[in-house]
């Protein structure tokens, strides 16, 4: 049994995002695993000053919920990153708490792959929601999930679910007029 834990980074209530995570989830907990959805839509996480007074053993001089999202980030073996698609990449909500991982980042005196500090070990995940469906549609999305997440900080990906198609963000979710529900919960129940 794996440990789940799911960061929401936008979408409507009950809009094409959210509807993604929950078959996901179902996914996953039919496989035996543990899931905890934290949403950035009701809890803020303002993103990184760079102040670097974490570097300085000082906490982070952010005030808002990243700091009780800390203990559950750490006690997760992935962490799924969910959003819908804004201006081609993720949302900025979800940016920022990607940012805020520098706080829980240690020195280390031989970093790996040139970096300056070692991330907790994790495995990770990306789902997404997007109205169109190009070609093109998730490239800078997925190349920012692959560099900062994957290549920087250095969580192993376990893959990503990129689903285009699913209507227009002025009109109701239409996820449910495609596959991507089925596909979902698949991906959730063989993540490991």
């Amino acid at each position: 049994m794996k440990k789940i834990l799911i960061i929401q980074g936008g979408g409507r209530p009950r809009g094409n995002t959210e509807r993604l995570i929950e078959a996901f989830i179902k996914g996953a907990e039919a496989a035996g695993h543990k899931t905890e959805t934290i949403s950035l839509v009701r809890q803020e996480v303002k993103g990184c000053l760079g102040c670097n007074a974490c570097r300085y053993g000082k906490p982070c001089v952010q005030k808002d919920a990243f700091h009780e999202m800390i203990p559950k980030i750490q006690a997760a073996d992935c962490l799924v990153l969910a959003s819908p698609l804004y201006f081609w990449t993720i949302s900025a909500r979800l940016k920022a708490f990607i940012e805020r991982f520098y706080c829980i980042a240690k020195p280390d005196l031989n970093p790996p792959l040139g970096r300056y500090e070692r991330y907790p070990a994790k495995d990770c995940a990306l789902l997404m929601t997007a109205a169109d469906n190009l070609f093109w549609t998730f490239e800078q999305a997925a190349a920012y999930y692959r560099f900062a997440l994957v290549r920087y900080i250095g969580f192993r990906d376990r893959g990503t679910l990129l689903a285009g198609g699913c209507g227009g963000s002025n009109g109701k979710p239409e996820i449910d007029k495609t596959d991507w529900l089925e596909k979902a919960y698949a991906f959730g129940k063989n993540l490991y």
